[in-house]
């Protein structure tokens, strides 16, 4: 009131220049900037001057002013009711008692770069100001004690708009801050509301005539009158009073709560410096209010169990995740613990990633609560945070229901992503009987086992399963075929055999649609199957003989198995036509070529059956005539020892000695044929005679007449062999003296001419 201007620093060390030379009526001081604006008088009279002062620079130790102007609207003595500056610098604005409004555009600091204007014209007071700034657009709120405008400022010719029909008085209006969309806040004495540049918004109901209001961090601080009689304040000394009094209110909006309330004797102001807020009074005291920290606001919330309240707190302050999840379980507790299970499993769904599942699950797995376990698993699932074992116990929640429609939902709407284990979902529904179920999902997420296992061993439907192995890619139907096969074929044989010869020929896909230009289909080994036509030997031949004729070089296996089940059906067969065909088709086998690497292989399998066709022919291609002979002469086949002598005597010369042999030990008489076998020995000159005679010597009903014409024919020939022996002798003594004369001779002469030399 003496036109000084005071500063107070926090250290409360009071310093202050003088700024007018009678009083100074309004300040505003801008948050960005050491720029403080300044309305005061120098002069008696209604002559108020706006200054601007830089507090960073210095004019004789005070502040430098670096602008000057009255600020009346034209030349119409007026007194200054507002003053609020833009944090830009490019706009001020003052309201005036006679209703008008003053603009300022441009740089403030200056006169010459600025420009003003009357902005606003009318016959209420103005009581408030207020710019906002939202992107590149600015508007001014203007209220008086009876209606409230908003001017668009970045629009030429400045349009505006009228947002309601009463106003409030000085002191009563402020903006937000971005947490309440930089809202303009008008107190009234019934009602607070809340306006945007195009229209209100909402209003709350708080009662008393107010007299000052702030907005501070999210907070809305109204001091108000208040008559009645009030409890003991901290700050409004100790005696409570039936006087007038002030009551400072601080209302959270945004989680719609009263921060704080007191009592104070005459306020002067409330303003907010350094994090907390600072009270002034009339009687000269600053009080100081500090923010509580949040942990300690939330404890206080939770003594009281207001838990929507402490999550609407947290929230507004950030917090994080983990201290938003622990009030989730503490409200849950709250309300579990009071019977409302289906108001906690709510909250304890809000802790999932948090929480641990099993503190939740623990606490609802009583059968009258399966409903709300149910949920809390349902929601686990969807967040894909359930484990295999959260997977089983929902499954089995939803069977235990009887929930098929859930089950259903459950299994069928997870679409793109899988949000559960699916080997577990199978084995649980399998396990309670809802097989539909369980071969859904195990065809849609290619379990094929499962699928399979299902199909076989529950359901019974062996045709599906055969259909669904024919679906799947080659190595998976061709392993599936060696697990399932026996199954199939003796539920399914002839569909089983069909599909197992298109596996091993040319092996696509049923519903493989690639066109003409597909890859060549894969072929199964035919041999390894063989065992799946254990007990089905009619099949198992059409399957064989199938392969022999589609895949001339199948395995040997199947060549071996298809000549056994040959011989096996000839054996037992009764019927002489079918018997020779059978014969013939086993004959034919072994003629094929099939057998050179397996002969002993075919020719046991030939001996076991009796077949001596199929043995004859493995012998002679087997050079095994000695074995040849010797099947006749076990079957007493006497033309035919002769025959196999004949045929592959020159082979092997020792047949006929053998021949001479077996038919020397025989006791019925043999003269015939040991005749004709004595007959080509001395042909052959194969044996030496008194081996011959030892020989049958072994026949005891032989006698010398058999022997009789072999050794007189032996004899003569000896003797024709000796006289020509002893003729070529003669002959070579005759030559030999002749040779020795011719030796002489040649001697002589010889002498004779070296005698002739020497003379």
């Amino acid at each position: 009131m003496e036109g000084q201007i005071w500063f107070l620093p926090r250290s409360l060390q009071l310093s202050s220049f003088q700024a007018y030379k009678l009083r100074v009526t309004h300040l505003y001081q801008l948050k960005q900037h050491s720029i403080l604006v300044s309305v005061g008088e120098d002069e008696e009279g209604i002559n108020p001057l706006v200054k601007v002062w830089n507090l960073e620079k210095r004019d004789g130790g005070n502040p430098l002013c670096t602008r000057i102007f009255p600020a009346i609207p034209g030349n119409k003595p007026t007194v200054v009711s507002c003053l609020t500056v833009h944090e830009n610098l490019n706009f001020m604005a003052i309201g005036f008692a006679d209703g008008s409004v003053v603009l300022t555009k441009g740089d403030i600091t200056r006169d010459r770069h600025s420009k003003t204007q009357i902005l606003h014209e009318g016959s209420y007071p103005v009581t408030g100001l207020a710019f906002r700034q939202s992107g590149k657009t600015t508007h001014l709120f203007v209220v008086t004690t009876e209606n409230i405008q908003s001017y668009m400022l970045s629009v030429k010719d400045y349009p505006h708009l009228e947002l309601d029909t009463h106003g409030c008085g000085l002191r009563c209006s402020s903006l937000s801050d971005p947490s309440q969309d930089l809202q303009f806040i008008v107190a009234g004495n019934e009602c607070v509301y809340l306006y945007q540049p195009d229209e209100r918004g909402p209003c709350f109901a708080f009662e008393g005539q107010k007299l000052i209001v702030h907005w501070y961090r999210g907070y809305l601080v109204i001091v108000s009158k208040d008559r009645k009689t009030s409890p003991k304040s901290e700050f409004a000394g100790n005696e409570a009073q039936n006087s007038d009094k002030q009551v400072l209110n601080i209302y959270d909006l945004c989680n719609k709560f009263i921060a704080y309330s007191s009592i104070f004797d005459d306020v002067v102001d409330v303003l907010a410096e350094w994090g907390s807020l600072y009270v002034l009074t009339r009687d000269g005291k600053i009080h100081v209010l500090q923010e509580k920290d949040t942990q300690t606001k939330l404890e206080m919330l939770f003594r009281k169990n207001l838990f929507e309240m402490a999550i609407n707190l947290a929230k507004s302050h950030h917090l994080d995740s983990d201290g938003l999840s622990e009030i989730f379980r503490q409200y849950g507790d709250h309300l579990y613990n009071k019977g409302n299970h289906d108001g906690a499993i709510q909250q304890y769904i809000r802790t999932i990633g948090k929480l641990e599942p099993s503190y939740v699950i623990r606490k609802f797995l009583d059968a009258q609560r399966i409903h709300n376990l149910t949920a809390y698993l349902q929601t686990l699932h969807l967040q894909s945070l359930a484990n295999a074992d959260h997977t089983t116990l929902l499954l089995n929640c939803y069977t235990k229901l009887k929930d098929s429609s859930k089950l259903e939902e459950f299994i069928k709407t997870s679409e793109s992503e899988v949000r559960f284990d699916v080997e577990t979902a199978i084995k649980v529904l399998r396990q309670a009987g809802y097989y539909s179920h369980a071969v859904y999902l195990a065809e849609k997420h290619a379990h094929h086992e499962w699928y399979l296992k299902i199909q076989l061993e529950d359901i019974k439907n062996y045709q599906e399963a055969l259909r669904y192995i024919g679906k799947l890619p080659f190595d998976q139907a061709e392993s599936n075929m060696k697990r399932y096969g026996k199954i199939l074929m003796h539920h399914v044989p002839n569909e089983t055999t069909e599909l197992l010869k298109i596996l091993c020929t040319d092996y696509r896909p049923s519903g493989d649609n690639e066109g003409p230009g597909m890859l060549e289909g894969k072929k199964a080994n035919s041999e390894e199957f063989i065992p799946v036509f254990a007990n089905n030997s009619r099949e198992l031949k059409a399957f064989l003989e199938h392969m022999t004729e589609v895949q001339a070089d199948s395995p040997q296996g199947v060549y071996d198995t298809l000549l056994e089940l040959r011989l096996q059906n000839w054996a037992h067969e009764q019927d002489e036509q079918i018997k020779e065909k059978l014969h013939n088709e086993a004959l034919t086998l072994l003629k094929s070529g099939r057998f050179k690497t397996v002969f002993d292989k075919a020719l046991v399998l030939c001996q076991m059956h009796n077949f001596k066709d199929g043995v004859l022919y493995l012998y002679e291609q087997g050079k095994l005539f000695q074995q040849i002979m010797h099947y006749h002469m076990q079957n007493e086949q006497y033309k035919k020892v002769i025959e196999v002598c004949e045929l592959y005597g020159d082979q092997e010369a020792c047949l006929w000695e053998q021949a001479l042999g077996y038919f020397a030990r025989k006791e019925e008489d043999c003269k015939e044929y040991i005749a004709a076998v004595l007959k080509h020995i001395e042909n052959k000159n194969l044996m030496p005679p008194l081996l011959v005679v030892q020989t049958l010597a072994h026949n005891s009903t032989a006698t010398l007449s058999v022997i009789k014409d072999y050794l007189v024919n032996k004899l003569q020939k000896q003797s024709c062999q000796i006289e020509q022996d002893e003729q070529r002798i003669q002959k070579y003594r005759e030559e030999t003296t002749r040779i020795r004369q011719e030796i002489e001779e040649l001697k002589a002469r010889c002498g004779t001419v070296c005698c002739l030399a020497l003379l």
